[in-house]
């Protein structure tokens, strides 16, 4: 069942998401060669704290840490360790908070000193569907358009999107119906209503879309070892569109 907020709860929601982008925004500063993805998880977790919620993804399903560091062909779940970046990376770091019993969950995929072109390019495709989806959200509008229109941009670009992970409905849960896949024909699914809340979230490969899950149980590679991007916000529906809750 998919569950409308109300203003209250909207509200809390829209704190949770300023949270989440006060993290993003201290990671812009911090990614660099040299440091270390422990370093980066710790940084989150003391900003979010302090401003009065949790990680949401901390020992949630089991996750160890407060946020997930993908790295390269890493496209999710990258769990920290004491790896540094190096000049050249690529680095998705994906951001959720808990304020007052809601949710925030953004992700964003930042390059660490200089990247080549044929990378940026892949940023750039993986940031520009997510506004290519959203450019389809307002009250009516069927589900499957906003997937619809992420699968188009990445594909008429020259990227592919797996088809195991998908954005969701977020709320006092971090995942709520509905799903929200990246790919599918448009026309289906159930109409968007004011009040639902989304996290919207590509994910882009410059290779093939199939992925594998490594030993560890959470670090999801792409299968080719082709570079990965991963970009997501937080949005509530509204009257006439949506409003973004995870920017500042």
């Amino acid at each position: 069942m998919i569950i409308t907020k109300d203003d209250r709860e909207i509200e809390l929601m829209t704190e949770a998401g300023r949270i989440v982008a006060l993290v993003h925004e201290k990671l812009k500063e911090v990614i660099v060669p040299g440091i270390t993805t422990n370093e980066i998880d710790q940084i989150c977790d003391k900003i979010i704290r302090e401003h009065g919620a949790t990680p949401s993804f901390l020992h949630l399903y089991g996750f160890p840490n407060s946020v997930c560091t993908s790295i390269n062909e890493v496209v999710v779940h990258g769990i920290p360790s004491n790896r540094k970046l190096k000049d050249g990376d690529i680095i998705s770091v994906d951001v959720g908070a808990c304020y007052k019993g809601y949710h925030g969950d953004s992700a964003w995929t930042y390059a660490v000193g200089n990247v080549s072109n044929e990378t940026k390019r892949l940023m750039n495709v993986c940031e520009s569907a997510l506004f290519a989806g959203l450019e389809q959200v307002k009250p009516g509008v069927r589900l499957s358009d906003i997937s619809h229109a992420i699968e188009e941009y990445l594909t008429k670009n020259g990227c592919t999107t797996p088809r195991d992970y998908t954005g969701h409905g977020i709320g006092t849960n971090v995942h709520e119906d509905p799903a929200v896949p990246n790919y599918g024909a448009p026309g289906r699914g159930p109409r968007l209503k004011k009040g639902m809340c989304l996290a919207i979230e590509p994910m882009a490969h410059l290779g093939a879309k199939e992925t594998v899950t490594l030993d560890d149980g959470w670090t999801v590679i792409t299968k080719d070892h082709s570079l990965a991007a991963h970009y997501e916000h937080t949005i509530v529906i509204t009257d006439d569109g949506y409003r973004i809750l995870t920017k500042l």
